[in-house]
């Protein structure tokens, strides 16, 4: 048996481990749900993940108290349950309106209120508008990933245009958080899992600027080059 085949095995077991703990970690959600005050069953559910595949999160930059909204790049699955132990705050998160109809997944996103998103549907980005200054009136952060998709690349995708609109309506104090290589550590493509750190780092907050249309393209280039960075100091990712 030659050792690249023994390679995909040892992947497979640890990838499968992975989704173990994270399905685990999705029933203790649910079943926690009403027994613990909001969102402490989110963030226990994130913790035990997190915990239990090993990912301690090396965190550079600091948290804005006073954040409206999170822009996040997007790589893993795993992107979710980090934001959710390196934020103390109540995240609302906008996903595809079909992950809310998948089985037992969309209880996971029904439960906590997470905002379903319609793509390609003016009613829904006034519903989208609607649900997410109720959001935020109960303080809540609404939580983005802008491509609109994962990437493994490490190349991100353009940033759709939903998160804009948001943040120039209400005039939103927006943060980014830009994660580095978590596709690396989890992968459903590869089906592969590699536990140690994950770097997460904290940009500067800054209130959105209706007036100036260009600020999330500026962003992008921004969080790209902040990743690109980040990466040359870590050769295990190339």
């Amino acid at each position: 048996m030659s050792d690249g085949y023994i390679n995909v095995i040892f992947a497979r077991i640890r990838w499968l481990y992975a989704i173990f703990v994270i399905l685990t970690g999705m029933t203790l959600m649910i079943a926690t749900f009403y027994l613990l005050p909001k969102p402490y069953s989110v963030k226990f559910s994130a913790w035990f993940i997190r915990l239990l595949v090993f990912i301690p999160v090396r965190l550079k930059g600091k948290e804005d108290p006073e954040a409206q909204m999170f822009l996040v790049n997007h790589q893993s699955d795993i992107d979710i349950g980090i934001m959710e132990t390196i934020s103390t705050r109540d995240l609302a998160w906008v996903a595809k309106q079909e992950l809310f109809k998948v089985p037992f997944f969309g209880l996971v996103l029904k439960l906590p209120k997470d905002i379903p998103l319609q793509r390609e549907s003016k009613t829904s980005l006034v519903k989208l508008l609607k649900e997410c200054k109720e959001r935020l009136d109960h303080g809540r952060v609404i939580t983005i990933f802008p491509e609109g998709t994962r990437t493994e690349t490490g190349k991100m995708k353009p940033f759709k245009p939903g998160a804009k609109i948001v943040a120039d309506k209400y005039a939103l104090k927006v943060q980014p958080v830009v994660l580095i290589a978590t596709a690396w550590h989890f992968s459903n493509k590869r089906r592969d899992f590699c536990s140690g750190a994950v770097t997460a780092i904290y940009l500067d907050a800054f209130v959105a600027d209706r007036s100036d249309p260009e600020w999330l393209e500026k962003l992008h280039a921004t969080m790209q080059k902040v990743y690109d960075d980040e990466l040359a100091n870590h050769p295990r990712y190339r």
